[in-house]
């Protein structure tokens, strides 16, 4: 009987698929029994505390002696595994969402992040977003918590949406967005920035925050016979609309706010279809002044919101603490995205 080619590879799909699943769903096995294990050790460690560090000093050297080839259990890590029962004294939490993500996911939010709830949102967004470790450490790095979470921000988007639709907009917006991966110029033009947001596409995505589908830049459309270019423009699959961007290079003032409402009128009629959300605004300038920016969008009839837009060299004083030191850097060299870190590595 002759071969299908077609089918043949298709069967050769599906089996890769499934060793590919398999390897996966090993690996996260494999991790989750690491973290339980590390958190009982902690725990025995805290049981213990009377004895102090020589008890530590002497555990892992007796360690190593049982599993001369065995790592992750130095001094150090050993500190680790305390700290990481003393700071997550619910089994079912670290069973259920620490466990999900790597050690060294782990040691870079207890080191780096200082409240018990700030410790628990980084976790979860690690988890939902598939955050590699670079990539948690960046968020870290640029307070996304505080800019996300708990800054008040500016939008009229409760008026103008319905009550579940506001709350998840607003859930995803920030302020400020950091756009360290670009060289700002003072001389810098609007669509310059532009341009080098699309350069850098990717880490533009990333800053933006999970379910944003870029659509175009200087998107075309045409009104009563006119020609207008949105500067950008995405779709965003969790809150199922169109989000509009408008860029400005110096501070927002109140006519911004007209042109962009102008723009989500027009999107909503030419591009929103029936199963679409209506379209959201946002408008990012280098400085705003919050009660301007109020006044302004407070009777506009669609939903718009106002962050302002950073740079690294620009972060504020109270980011500065978040910043990796010359030594953190160079520790976490050894250290690759995605792995299950362990000895000296995950000490670092």
């Amino acid at each position: 009987m002759l071969i299908n080619k077609n089918e043949y590879f298709q069967t050769i799909q599906l089996i890769k698929e499934q060793i590919h699943s398999s390897q996966y769903r090993a690996i996260k096995s494999v991790n989750k029994e690491l973290i339980l294990l590390y958190w009982n050790i902690g725990n025995v460690i805290l049981e213990n505390i009377e004895w102090g560090n020589k008890f530590i000093d002497t555990l892992a050297k007796d360690i190593k002696m049982e599993f001369p080839t065995l790592k992750g259990f130095s001094v150090r890590n050993l500190k680790y595994m305390r700290k990481f029962a003393e700071v997550y004294t619910d089994f079912q939490f670290v069973q259920t969402v620490s466990a999900q993500i790597t050690w060294s996911h782990n040691i870079e939010i207890m080191n780096k992040v200082k409240s018990y709830d700030e410790k628990k949102w980084y976790i979860e967004n690690a988890i939902e977003n598939g955050w590699s470790l670079n990539i948690l450490i960046h968020q870290i790095k640029t307070n996304l918590y505080k800019r996300q979470v708990v800054v008040e921000k500016t939008t009229n988007y409760e008026k103008n949406l319905s009550q579940i639709q506001s709350a998840l907009a607003k859930g995803a917006l920030k302020d400020p967005y950091i756009f360290d991966f670009i060289t700002f110029r003072d001389d810098m033009i609007e669509i310059e920035l532009e341009k080098e947001l699309v350069k850098q596409i990717t880490k533009l995505l990333l800053e933006l925050g999970s379910g944003f589908a870029f659509v175009g830049n200087q998107y075309h459309i045409e009104v009563a016979g006119e020609d207008f270019y949105i500067d950008l423009l995405f779709y965003h699959l969790k809150l199922k609309c169109y989000v509009v961007i408008e860029l400005k290079t110096g501070k927002f003032v109140p006519e911004y706010a007209g042109k962009l409402n102008f723009y989500l009128s027009a999107v909503d009629d030419i591009l929103k279809t029936e199963q679409d959300n209506p379209t959201i605004g946002l408008l990012l300038c280098r400085e705003k002044n919050k009660l301007i920016a109020e006044y302004a969008l407070k009777d506009m009839t669609k939903p718009i919101g106002v962050s302002e837009y950073k740079f690294f060299e620009e972060l504020p004083k109270e980011f500065e603490d978040k910043l990796p030191t010359i030594e953190d850097l160079e520790k976490r060299i050894n250290c690759f995205d995605g792995e299950i870190c362990t000895d000296e590595k995950a000490d670092d």
